[in-house]
Parts: C-alpha cells; structure tokens; sequence
C-alpha cells in the first residue's frame, strides 16, 4: 500500500470481533481466559486490542515490524533506555529534546550510564565518540529547536559497522516526511502528541523497531515497566493518524510561507529552517526528507526583546513559544 492509503487501511483497520471499520475503545483492565495461556489478552496492560491497532498502525507506517504505545513520549525514550545497563556508554546529539536531556542528565546518569555529547552532523565526531563500552547512538533530526538535520544513512552505518544500535526521535519529520528504519536505523522514537495525534488532545509515545527480536525486548519491557497508553488515547491517536497525509500537507506549505516572510524581515536575524537553501543541512535534508518539515526557529536581531514579539502576537501558547525563540548557550545541554 501507499502510505496515503496504510493511514487508513495499514495496521488493524477493522475490529476483528464485531467487523467495526473503527476499532472500539476497549476499556477493560482484564480480559476472561478461556484456556490458561491460550488467551490472545489477558491483562490491558501486557496487550489490549485498542492499542494494538495502534502499535500496528505506527509500524506500518514506519516500515518496521513492532510498534509500542505509551504513556508519552518520555515514557518510551526511557523504556528504550531500559534495554541498557549500568556502565553502558552512549553518544548523544548536541540538540536533543530539552526533556530527553533532562532524563539523561538528572536520571539515568544516576543508573550510571554514561553519555557523550556531540554533533552528529560531525561523522568524525560521531566515529570518534565511539568508545568500547558504547551500545548506541541516540539522536534527532531535525533537531529540536534548531533544526540541524544530520545524515540518518551515513550514522546508522557508523553503528552498524561497530556493532551497536543507532536510534532516531523521528517527532519533527513523522513518517510522512522520513522513515529513519528504512535508512539503517535500528530503532525510531516518536512524541505522538504533535503531528500524530495532531489535535492537541493527548498525550502519547510510540517506539518501532526494524529487528522483530529487538522489538520483543522492548515489548517486554513494556509490560515489566507499564508506561502503556491507556484505550481512550489509543482510539484518539489512531483517529488523528488517519488525516496525517493531509495535514502535514498543509504543515509544510505553511512552514515555506513563513520562512519566505521572515527572511524579508529586518528584524529577523538568523532563521533555522531545513529548506533554507544556505542552511548547510539543505542537501542532505533533500537526500532524506521528504518535505523540509514545519517547524521554524530564528534569532531576532541583537538588541530586541523576544517577549515583545511573543506578548504581541496572535498566536496560540505553543507557536509563541518558538516566534520567541532566542538562540542562546541556555538550550545547549
């Protein structure tokens, strides 16, 4: 199937027990057991029928063959974590997630995992990171907030040819503009309450997997930790899946409007936009994505107050936050 048609007939596009062409919100936390062991579900959970469509939904769109449903997408970025030990290394993006930063940086390093940071844009960087003890390399791209969009092929071969796990937080592109598992990538993250979700009116993660063995691990891990999406946000995201083609459309043309406006505005000093021709990711961006994404960052010209712009303009809390945006050492980690 096209990925236009998979949003809409890919996963479980019909509930297999009444033949509803939209898979009811089952909200129970136990299911009867027939025979002992033979039960498809048992416990919401280790598997429930709403967010299994879910799951499988989010994997055919990526191309992977097991998809995993969260809590947020915290919750999943910690569970991959949970696949490690303690003493374990890891190289990191320089811009991840201000909240992916945080879980590394006051959580897990406690667990004693260790982390170095640099800019995977860098190939030499990355290769030279590369320690004995390293078991991936966990990044973003575009990043988030500003954008730098790094080589998904060229890093997934870098781990494959040292024998570790290369994951991806795919938020800021969705599958509809890159599929980082059909580059190489063992593993892709997603906060499915952005363009997934795409109402605003949950909160959610989702992980998939190329590997199926490595899929079993997380899935275990799932059900041992428990930071399940519950039913109800189940049935939103897989509802809010099914328009992502036409919205991200949309997304993408808004986000080249925007940029064509700002970089004729005097008062903008630096815009960060993947489809800028003089961005130096703009080729590789083109290589790998399709679209340029919809998210926009930039620098006002020095000397003028990011709260002046974002108190006077007409835009809801989360656009406010990135007009805001001033570029400073403050959102390095």
């Amino acid at each position: 199937m096209e990925f236009d048609t998979k949003l809409i007939h890919g996963g479980i596009s019909e509930d297999k027990y009444t033949g509803a062409t939209s898979v009811p919100i089952y909200m129970a936390s136990t299911f009867h057991q027939q025979k002992i062991g033979e039960n498809e579900y048992e416990y919401s959970r280790s598997g429930n029928p709403t967010r299994e469509a879910v799951e499988k939904l989010i994997a055919d769109l990526e191309d992977g063959t097991a998809g995993f449903a969260f809590a947020s997408g915290s919750a999943a970025i910690d569970t991959v974590f949970s696949l490690f030990s303690a003493g374990d290394h890891f190289v990191i993006g320089n811009d991840v997630y201000g909240g992916t930063f945080r879980l590394i940086d006051a959580v897990l390093k406690r667990f004693g995992m260790t982390f170095t940071v640099v800019d995977t844009r860098d190939l030499q960087a990355v290769k030279a990171a590369i320690t004995p003890a390293t078991k991936a390399i966990y990044l973003e791209t575009p990043t988030n907030p500003l954008l730098r969009v790094t080589d998904i092929a060229a890093v997934a071969k870098i781990a494959k040819d040292r024998g570790i796990l290369s994951i991806i937080d795919n938020t800021f592109s969705s599958p509809y503009v890159q599929r980082p598992l059909d580059l190489g990538v063992d593993i892709v993250l997603h906060s499915a309450s952005k363009y997934l979700g795409g109402h605003s009116d949950l909160v959610a993660g989702l992980v998939v997997t190329k590997d199926q063995a490595l899929g079993e691990k997380i899935g275990y891990l799932q059900n041992a930790i428990g930071g399940i999406l519950a039913p109800q946000e189940s049935w939103l995201l897989q509802r809010g899946m099914k328009t992502l083609s036409l919205r991200m459309r949309a997304h993408l043309a808004n986000a080249e409007a925007i940029f064509n406006y700002l970089k004729n505005q005097p008062l903008v000093s630096k815009i960060y936009y993947p489809g800028d021709p003089n961005n130096p990711d703009y080729e590789v961006a083109q290589k790998q994505m399709h679209g340029f994404g919809a998210m926009i960052s930039f620098e006002l010209q020095a000397g003028l107050d990011p709260n002046n712009l974002s108190n006077n303009s007409k835009l809801s809390p989360w656009p406010k936050v990135w007009a805001l945006l001033k570029v400073s050492s403050k959102f390095q980690p």
